[in-house]
């Protein structure tokens, strides 16, 4: 059994939120990356899009997550998918910070992933 643990003094601060990296890890052979992330009380992240493909699942706390111009409460175990070039963000106007898991992939990833897992089997 392997565990990465989550070391919070370690997280970084960056557009509007601390996260730490848990993949991808070397144990792990997986067609995406993630990072767990929180949003402090009274905070927001920086609204952004990219190429990949992601995937916000919403642990502790309460926020509100915006993405194609809509917004729409996020609540714990709520699971939000962005598409490609979709600009989004979170806002916590709360008094308690915000936490999630952020999932994100790419054909690049996928490839990789299939590559790998070919020399594995």
């Amino acid at each position: 059994m392997e565990i990465r643990p989550l070391e919070r003094e370690k997280m970084v601060f960056e557009n509007g939120a601390y996260g730490q990296r848990l993949l991808p890890w070397a144990a792990l052979n997986a067609p995406f990356e993630g990072a767990w992330v929180t949003v402090p009380a009274h905070g927001a992240t920086g609204a952004h899009s990219h190429h990949e493909y992601e995937l916000f699942i919403a642990v502790n706390g309460e926020a509100v997550v915006e993405s194609g111009g809509e917004r729409r409460p996020f609540r714990p175990g709520d699971v939000e998918f962005h598409k490609p070039g979709t600009e989004h963000r979170i806002l916590n106007d709360g008094a308690e910070d915000f936490e999630m898991y952020a999932i994100w992939w790419d054909t690049d990833m996928t490839a990789k992933f299939a590559a790998r897992h070919e020399e594995l089997a």
